[in-house]
C-alpha cells in the first residue's frame, strides 16, 4: 500500500507522527485545502514527469504552475507528465496520493522555491486521504531534494512572504 511506503519513509527520518489520515479525500489542491482549512498555496502539490533517465517528481506550492521554458532550460526538454495509467507503476503512488515520500527506486525529487515562502506546507502522504505537515526545510531534508526555480504564477513571487 502506497501510504505504508510513505509512512515507512517518514519513520526513517523521524517524521512518522506528521502523517495524518482524513475521513475526506485530499486528492487535489482544492480538496486538501478544504480538508485542512488552509489556503491552497500551502498545499505542496507533487507532480510527476518523464525524463530520458526515468521519472522525476516536482513539488511546488499549490498556487504555482510549472513554466515550460524554465523546465526546458533545467532538463533540456519540454515537460511531459507521466501518463495517469503509469503513475503508480513508475512513481510508486497512485494519482491523488503522489507524494515525495517512499517513491519507487530511482525517482528524483525537486522542490520548487515557491514553497520557501511558507513556515508550513502540507504534502500528500501516499493516499488520497493522507497529508503530511512540515516546514519546507524538513521536507527538503526528508527527501534529499534539490531546490529549483521552475514555476511562475504563485502569489508573492516578487516579495516572498512567511505565513
Amino acid at each position: 500500500m502506497s501510504v505504508e511506503k510513505a509512512k515507512a519513509h517518514l519513520a526513517a527520518v523521524g517524521l512518522a507522527d506528521r502523517l495524518v489520515l482524513h475521513a475526506e479525500e485530499s486528492d487535489t489542491v482544492e480538496h486538501a485545502a478544504a480538508v485542512l482549512g488552509c489556503e491552497p498555496a500551502h498545499i505542496a502539490k507533487t507532480m510527476s514527469f518523464l525524463l530520458e533517465e526515468g521519472p522525476i517528481v516536482i513539488v511546488c506550492a499549490g498556487d504555482a504552475k510549472i513554466k515550460n521554458g524554465k523546465y526546458k532550460a533545467r532538463f533540456g526538454k519540454k515537460a511531459t507528465m507521466v501518463p495517469f495509467t503509469d503513475v503508480e507503476r513508475l512513481v510508486g503512488h497512485e494519482p491523488g496520493g503522489v507524494c515525495p515520500f517512499g517513491l519507487a527506486n530511482g525517482v528524483r525529487v525537486y522542490l520548487d522555491i515557491s514553497l520557501q515562502r511558507f513556515e508550513t506546507v502540507y504534502a500528500a502522504g501516499g493516499a488520497r486521504n493522507a497529508t503530511v505537515r512540515l516546514t519546507p526545510t524538513e521536507l527538503a531534508e526528508a527527501v534529499t531534494a534539490e531546490w529549483v526555480d521552475l514555476c511562475d504564477g504563485w502569489q508573492g513571487e516578487a516579495n516572498a512572504e512567511q505565513s
